[in-house]
C-alpha cells in the first residue's frame, strides 16, 4: 500500500487569477498552511503585490511568495511562467496546481456570441489548463505527488447566467479533469474541479443586485445568499489534504441546481 502523504506545508503552490477573489482567498489559504506560492495576474500587478507583500509579513517561515504577470490567452507567456518558476523557486514546476483564471463576459444566448469571443473564452478557460496541467505533470510525476484544481462553473452541467460558450468552456474542464485523474492516480498524482454557483465578491458577481432577476438571483438559492471567496478555498484546501479525492468535479452552490 502506498504511503499516505497529505502534508502541504513547504509544497509550491501555482494559483492563477490570484489578483482578487478566489485565487486571493485561495492564495491566502495556503499560505497559512504552509505552502510557498507562484501567483499570477493578468496585467495589473499591484493587487497580487499587495497580496503577496500581505502574506509576507504574515509567520513565512522562509517560505517564498513570487508574482507573474501572465496571460493565461498565450500559451508562449505560460511557458514563460513556467522559467520564471524554475528560476525564482528553484523546480521544474509547481506541487500544487490551482487553475482559477478565467474569462466570462456576460451573452445572453448563442446569437450574441461573435466566434472571436468563443475562440478567447475557450482558450483562457479550457485550452489554459491543458498547458499548465501538461507542464506541472513532469515535475509532479518525478516526486510522485500532485494536486492539480481547475476552478470550474456549475455552468459546466449546462446552467449559470451566461451563454453556451462560457458553459462549453467549463464542460470541458470537467472532460479534462476526469481523464487526468484516471490517468495520473497511480503516480500520486490527483486531480478534480470546484465548480461553484452565484459566489460573491469576485469580478463576475460583484454583490446581490448584479444577479437580481435572474436564475442565480438569491431568492431563487436555498441558503438565500451568495456563497464567498473563502468557501471556495475551504474546498480547494481541502482538495490539497486528500489524496484519495480524484476525478471529482464538487458543486459549491449554496443548493442551487
Amino acid at each position: 500500500m502506498s504511503k499516505v502523504d497529505n502534508e502541504i506545508k513547504g509544497r509550491l503552490a501555482l494559483i492563477t487569477g490570484a489578483s482578487g477573489g478566489i485565487g486571493s482567498a485561495c492564495a491566502r489559504d495556503l499560505w497559512a498552511h504552509g505552502a510557498s506560492l507562484a501567483l499570477t495576474c493578468f496585467r495589473n500587478t499591484q493587487p497580487v503585490d499587495d497580496l503577496a507583500e500581505e502574506l509576507r509579513k504574515l509567520d513565512g517561515e522562509g517560505r517564498k511568495i513570487t508574482v507573474h504577470r501572465v496571460d493565461t490567452a498565450s500559451a508562449e507567456e505560460i511557458e514563460n511562467l513556467f522559467r520564471e518558476i524554475k528560476e525564482q523557486h528553484g523546480q521544474d514546476g509547481p506541487d500544487i496546481l490551482v487553475s482559477n483564471a478565467g474569462y466570462g463576459k456576460r451573452r445572453n444566448g448563442i446569437l450574441d456570441v461573435s466566434l472571436e469571443e468563443f475562440d478567447y473564452t475557450i482558450n483562457v478557460n479550457l485550452r489554459a489548463s491543458f498547458l499548465l496541467s501538461k507542464l506541472s505533470i513532469p515535475h509532479m510525476e518525478a516526486q510522485g505527488w500532485g494536486r492539480i484544481i481547475f476552478i470550474s462553473s456549475i455552468a459546466a452541467q449546462g446552467g449559470g447566467i451566461n451563454a453556451c460558450h462560457y458553459a462549453a468552456s467549463k464542460a470541458g474542464l470537467t472532460g479534462l479533469m476526469k481523464n487526468l485523474a484516471m490517468k495520473h492516480g497511480k503516480v500520486g498524482i490527483t486531480v478534480n474541479d470546484v465548480a461553484p454557483a452565484m459566489i460573491g465578491e469576485t469580478g463576475m458577481i460583484p454583490d446581490e443586485k448584479y444577479v437580481e432577476g435572474t436564475p442565480g438571483d438569491v431568492k431563487n438559492i436555498p441558503v438565500g445568499r451568495l456563497g464567498t471567496p473563502q468557501e471556495c478555498a475551504n474546498i480547494v484546501t481541502m482538495i490539497c489534504r486528500t489524496g484519495y479525492l480524484t476525478g471529482q468535479s464538487i458543486l459549491l452552490s449554496g443548493g442551487l441546481k
